[in-house]
């Protein structure tokens, strides 16, 4: 993991594609987001060299994103085939009948062929229908009997007709990529599994889990998170205030930001972390020009708290909520 630099720093994934280390996230509360300012930062961010977008239907901004993408291959900035982009399958569209139709949907908002990775956003399905969240009159969550094996199976028939190189899936626990490890006449297996991940929260039981069957952990939230308390346990303490991440920063001279992508690199798992800030979109991609030892890495992972900043406690009584489980 060290030869790794800013133009080549893909790693394999297990159906043959490959996957670049970094990516530009691209959540963002649409009603706190002006228009066009994903468009801006994606444009930004393929200029400074990503080669990975992280995206999804439900952060209503995939055309900006498929805007940007198809602007910098017309102006032969980048080729369709440098570019990764991964989309996801959201909780109301599980039932395998809705699977392609939805990918289908997300290609035509995007306006390109195919995505290079399509996975299943949470194990947790919610009642089909045009509402994203869908709540009964008393504001409760309607959820859906969820089948994940059928679900894959329809993801695995888009990557057999082509609308996804790779297939893979997010917040999984253990006994979740089990089940679909161990399905009978399993065509192909998810290929990523897409969590939070950071030096708080390093994840290492799921980590070798993933490691020993190839499969490529994506981490989202790399450098902790926004302190959105709709949505994240803010009692956790900020990441990037670290004294350890601060203080190898200055050996370097880079931020905790840099230090902590660099970590999570430099142990192979894949970051996205999300900026719509020109500065911190250049900044985060500068983690090519330095590397950690082995015993600052140890230090590093010995930050972690076992503190989930994505909890989703909203949806905690769900039958396949995630994270009740160890790992």
């Amino acid at each position: 993991m060290l030869n790794l630099t800013a133009e080549n720093h893909r790693v394999r994934l297990s159906d043959g594609n490959s996957i670049p280390l970094i990516g530009l996230g691209t959540y963002a509360d649409p009603k706190k987001t002006p228009k066009g300012t994903c468009l801006e930062s994606v444009r930004i961010a393929i200029d400074t060299g990503y080669r990975h977008i992280d995206g999804a239907y439900v952060y209503y901004n995939e055309h900006e994103v498929g805007q940007a993408i198809r602007e910098k291959i017309a102006e032969g900035k980048v080729k369709r085939e440098d570019i990764f982009y991964c989309g996801k399958l959201w909780n109301t569209c599980h039932p395998p009948e809705l699977v392609r139709p939805t990918l289908e949907r997300t290609l035509d908002i995007l306006k390109l062929d195919y995505v290079d990775l399509y996975i299943i956003e949470l194990p947790m399905a919610f009642k089909p229908g045009e509402a994203i969240y869908p709540l009964d009159e008393n504001g409760k969550w309607i959820y859906h009997e969820t089948n994940l094996c059928a679900t894959w199976e329809a993801l695995e028939a888009c990557k057999d007709a082509g609308l996804t190189k790779s297939i893979g899936v997010s917040n999984f626990n253990r006994r979740q990529l089990e089940m679909i490890l161990n399905k009978p006449g399993l065509k192909h297996k998810p290929v990523t599994n897409q969590i939070e991940c950071h030096p708080y929260f390093t994840q290492p039981k799921l980590f070798e889990f993933c490691r020993k069957h190839d499969i490529v952990l994506v981490g989202y939230s790399p450098l902790g998170t926004s302190r959105d308390e709709t949505w994240v346990n803010v009692s956790s303490p900020p990441l990037l205030e670290d004294p350890v991440l601060n203080a190898i920063g200055d050996k370097y001279n880079k931020t905790a930001a840099q230090v902590a992508l660099r970590f999570s690199i430099q142990r192979g798992v894949v970051v996205i972390p999300k900026s719509f800030n020109p500065e911190r979109i250049r900044q985060n991609f500068q983690i090519f020009d330095f590397s950690l030892t082995d015993k600052e890495m140890k230090e590093i992972e010995a930050l972690n708290k076992n503190i989930r900043y994505v909890e989703m406690l909203m949806w905690k009584d769900h039958p396949e909520y995630p994270f009740h489980d160890e790992y």
